[in-house]
């Protein structure tokens, strides 16, 4: 059995954002919804002010149970529950991703996430979570495709399946975009031995096509209902995912792509994307998450 949706919560308006979409897609998945408050005070407090742990804490459920009726509103039938775990954030975040089917955060926050950006947040649960983690932005698009990031990778295909599975969840067109270079595109093996870096016009480019005809050859078949489009440019991987992502409602990415340095667990594109991309961002890891 699939395990819930988790959605980090400080009752600030991007979490709140947060909690929203998370609620969509416990609905999506029919799935539970579990709504998390990582409670710092006694971690980050000498002895002598603890006894003022009782009236924040009493603040803290308050915007927890603010944040569950929003999630109510947001998504009426889905089963709501709610904790306040005493931790620091990412590690709160990172262990309840054991357990969930995905982990769902705003890009910022206050209170128990005070001063941690994407960049930590976000950054850190898509490199060390156990399940994939979206990033929600607030005011990204509720309508057009499910953009996804294609690289060729083993490490990419979880995102893949990621991107196939939201746009049949959503019933959303799927672009599944790939952009390359003469810098880290393959060379196609030489037709001439005696040249070994001649090679026809349109070589490099005919072999990025194949490439994305792999990544997506069997998801079709499993997902019919979903419109694929297939689209491969020339240029900067990340520029040309940050353009696309302004019509997209969701853009999917692997945690690591092709060219990315063995040890890494997030690359340098799916970092920009996170902090950058106009829409929320899933990262989804490959079959090695969480080990």
């Amino acid at each position: 059995m699939a395990g819930p949706i988790v959605v980090g919560a400080d009752g600030s308006s991007s979490s709140l954002a947060a909690v929203e979409e998370a609620a969509r897609e416990a609905r999506r998945r029919g799935a539970g919804l579990r709504i998390v408050h990582a409670f710092v005070w006694p971690a980050m407090h000498p002895p002598s002010l603890l006894g003022l742990e009782g009236g924040f804490r009493e603040r803290v459920e308050q915007l927890v149970a603010e944040a569950a009726v929003r999630a109510g509103e947001t998504a009426p039938g889905v089963e709501v529950t709610s904790a306040v775990v005493t931790g620091q954030p990412l590690t709160v975040l990172e262990k309840e991703s054991r357990g969930a089917d995905l982990v769902v955060v705003g890009t910022h926050g206050t209170g128990g996430f005070a001063g941690l950006l994407v960049g930590s947040t976000g950054v850190h649960l898509a490199a060390h979570g156990s399940c994939p983690v979206l990033v929600v932005r607030e005011g990204g698009a509720a309508s057009g495709p499910v953009l996804l990031g294609v690289d060729g990778s083993p490490e990419g295909e979880r995102a893949v399946d990621f991107a196939f599975a939201e746009a049949a969840l959503r019933e959303a067109p799927l672009v599944a975009l790939h952009a390359w270079t003469t810098w880290n595109a393959p060379l196609p093996p030489p037709q001439d031995e005696s040249e070994p870096y001649a090679n026809p016009p349109g070589a490099l480019a005919a072999g990025e096509e194949r490439l994305v005809a792999e990544a997506l050859a069997g998801h079709r078949d499993r997902y019919p209902g979903v419109t694929v489009e297939p689209r491969v440019v020339r240029g900067r991987t990340r520029e040309a995912l940050i353009e696309a992502s302004r019509s997209a409602q969701l853009l999917v990415v692997g945690a690591r792509g092709r060219g990315g340095f063995t040890g890494l667990l997030l690359g340098s594109v799916s970092q920009a994307l996170l902090h950058h991309a106009h829409c929320p961002v899933a990262v989804a890891r490959g079959s090695d998450a969480g080990h």
